[in-house]
């Protein structure tokens, strides 16, 4: 099986939603793209107009809205409500906007401004009731023991198996991240740059031997599979980096 380590964004991919049309599907990083078990990570932009169907199926899913102005229409099992999120003007722009779905639910996405999303899923029972995460309810948290601050956009307090957190890393600066208590964990690492020209050098070190070391541009992911894996910004860049994790 090919182990992928570095997934780049499609600024030209397009993908069909049925009775929406045509719709920009940046990055797509599945479990038999990266190689691993879990967890899937895609990034969308929806127009202004767009409305869109989805549902949970049967995982937990989560969507951070990276910038934009939505509503979701969620359902479940005997319930529904309705919910609004008017988002940053960009992902540097403090903490987002989020959502969590557990198992077995649909959603309605009506876009009312340009929307970037990030959707993250892993397999779960349904444990935990869905939930909108407002940015005033998340948490700082230090993104590492050496790094910089970054924001807890949620863990086990709402979700099964998943969690997200986000981190912005000044113009050459550094990050560090290693494995979670939990053991061996897939984790997916997604970059937005500030220009959009910058760059950022990602090193991996893992459990299993790997050490290695590559540049990171706007709109890359990189699938982490345990270990070490610290990142340093480019002398005139600032990075956001989104993670999803399980475990």
């Amino acid at each position: 099986m090919t182990i992928i380590h570095k997934v780049s964004s499609n600024w030209d991919a397009r993908i069909w939603f049925e009775g929406t049309g045509w719709a920009e599907r940046r990055l797509e990083l599945t479990p038999e793209i990266a190689g691993w078990e879990f967890l899937s990570f895609r990034t969308y932009t929806f127009r202004a107009g767009h409305v869109i169907d989805g549902e949970s199926a049967d995982d937990e899913m989560a969507m951070v809205l990276l910038s934009g102005a939505i509503t979701m229409e969620v359902a479940g099992p005997g319930w529904s409500d309705t919910w609004e999120m008017r988002g940053r003007s960009d992902v540097f722009d403090g903490p987002p906007f989020a959502l969590y779905l557990p198992p077995g639910h649909t959603y309605k996405l009506t876009v009312h401004a340009d929307a970037d999303c990030a959707y993250g899923r892993a397999p779960a029972t349904g444990a935990r009731l869905p939930r909108l995460i407002r940015p005033e309810e998340q948490v700082a948290a230090p993104s590492s023991a050496f790094g910089p601050q970054g924001t807890q956009i949620f863990g086990s307090n709402v979700a099964e198996n998943l969690s997200c957190s986000q981190v912005a890393i000044p113009a050459g600066g550094w990050g560090f991240s290693e494995q979670g208590e939990h053991g061996a964990r897939n984790e997916v690492a997604y970059f937005r740059m500030e220009p959009e020209s910058g760059w950022a050098v990602q090193r991996l070190i893992g459990p299993d031997g790997l050490d290695e070391t590559f540049a990171v541009r706007h709109g890359d992911a990189v699938a982490v599979r345990g270990g070490v894996h610290p990142l340093v910004a480019g002398p005139s860049t600032v990075v956001y980096v989104l993670r999803f994790a399980v475990g």
